[in-house]
């Protein structure tokens, strides 16, 4: 079974940290990432821009529009995903458990969504 992860932060509580404690704790992402991959079973890790290049489409009158900035009105914005294929719900549970957003950074708002995969396609 395939699961999407979904890696959240909080941008106003990530812009008031002090910027030597954003390097501190991103500095510890790359070893968390790299424990999670040395599984196996990380068929896709990526981390997203910056909201400022987001685009949401969406259909409006026949037409497709095309506005600024991410879709949803909330707290906490996707800044990562990944994609795992476990042999059940705790292995996927275990790996996600690896993720910098399910580990650290309490202080940025962070946390990760496991989502259940009913259909993948890759290319």
């Amino acid at each position: 079974m395939k699961y999407l992860g979904l890696a959240y932060f909080t941008p106003e509580k990530f812009a008031a940290m002090h910027p030597d404690d954003v390097e501190a704790l991103v500095s510890q992402c790359p070893a968390l990432d790299e424990k999670m991959r040395s599984t196996g079973k990380v068929r896709v890790s990526a981390s997203l821009g910056d909201l400022e290049g987001w685009r949401t489409l969406r259909p409006a009158n026949g037409k497709t529009q095309v506005s600024d900035g991410p879709y949803t009105e909330s707290k906490e914005v996707v800044g990562g995903l990944f994609i795992i294929e476990a042999d059940s719900h705790d292995e996927a549970l275990r790996i996600a458990s690896m993720h910098p957003a399910a580990t650290l950074g309490e202080e940025g708002g962070w946390a990760v969504e496991l989502i259940p995969m009913d259909f993948y396609l890759a290319g």
